[in-house]
């Protein structure tokens, strides 16, 4: 049995004839006027099916912890090193919350013509002496690990850096495997050159190193997340112990969207560091902020730890503070 649909669709060409006849016109204008009819509602469907060419929002523009999207000269960093279980690393380690009290009384008087910016310094690719399933000589941090001190950082209302020990990899890719994390406004690098080596060599038993060229990389890849993700400037730091850690200063590009530091990581009496400190800070490019590190440790077995206020008495004076 043909369907009641069906039956109507037979029905449709006699009872149009018959239309014609009673209009005495011929097909065409019948049709034009059907046509007429039904065009505003074909244009009407026409038009809402059409996809939309109205431009997707802006992102808006983030900021760092406290407002402004500018490292310096508004604030002064002054950190913390450290991992999960690994004193050795740095004060940085067991109770986050403690360890961040003890952050903010270290870092008090460097704020008298500055904003204290807090930094925690995550040492998140670890370096090993020996071969891992990547083959690198080196771990990365899982994702437990960086939240954890991610929060740490936001409730010292600072910021958090990433370090990396690449071991026998290469800088680039092992920033890289943060992505996730390096488009959070809060969030940079520090790059540990000493514990770069060559394939073949052991991370510990040969001092590792790097180029201002492959800093570009690291650098021109942050500062694409900056822009894309409309990010405040971004710290690429990177830790210098002696002059031959790195090479090749004189090609690394200032960017805008990163706020490079150089951290002089000399151990041992106050007058050893300020000597080490001016040999590794000549020659540094102009764009890049000096950085101080100090050593609860070894530092005071050659005598105490230096203060505050002869930190900030070297020149170039430092922007970056960072106790381990």
């Amino acid at each position: 049995m043909r369907s009641p649909s069906s039956r109507l669709t037979a029905a449709l060409p006699a009872a149009l004839a018959a239309l014609l006849l009673l209009t005495g016109c011929g097909g065409g204008s019948a049709a034009s006027e059907a046509d007429a009819s039904a065009s505003p509602t074909s244009s009407t469907r026409s038009s809402s099916a059409a996809p939309s060419t109205t431009a997707p929002p802006t992102p808006t523009q983030q900021e760092l912890p406290g407002g402004g999207t500018r490292v310096f000269p508004e604030h002064r960093l002054v950190g913390f090193s450290g991992g999960p279980g690994s004193p050795a690393l740095g004060p940085m380690t067991g109770d986050l919350a403690a360890a961040t009290e003890r952050l903010r009384q270290q870092a008090a008087p460097y704020g008298a013509d500055r904003t204290v910016l807090p930094v925690i310094e995550l040492i998140a690719t670890t370096a090993h002496p020996f071969p891992t399933p990547t083959g690198l000589y080196a771990t990365a941090a899982d994702d437990a690990v960086v939240q954890q001190y991610l929060d740490a950082a936001r409730a010292a209302g600072g910021i958090l850096l990433l370090g990396i020990q690449p071991g026998t990899g290469d800088f680039l890719p092992a920033v890289q495997q943060y992505e996730r994390w390096l488009t959070e406004p809060d969030v940079g690098v520090a790059l540990d050159p000493e514990w770069a080596v060559d394939p073949g060599e052991v991370p510990g038993d040969v001092f590792g190193s790097t180029t201002g060229a492959e800093l570009n990389s690291v650098s021109a890849y942050l500062d694409g997340l900056v822009t894309t993700h409309r990010l405040p400037q971004k710290v690429m730091l990177y830790h210098q112990l002696h002059a031959q850690i790195v090479t090749g200063q004189e090609v690394m590009v200032d960017r805008p969207g990163i706020a490079v530091v150089k951290s002089v990581d000399g151990i041992g009496a106050a007058a050893d560091k300020v000597g080490t400190y001016q040999r590794v800070m000549a020659g540094t490019p102009p764009f890049v902020h000096a950085g101080f590190k100090l050593f609860y440790e070894e530092d005071t077995r050659s005598g105490p730890l230096m203060e505050p206020a002869e930190v900030l008495a070297l020149l170039p004076q430092p922007e970056y503070v960072l106790y381990e």
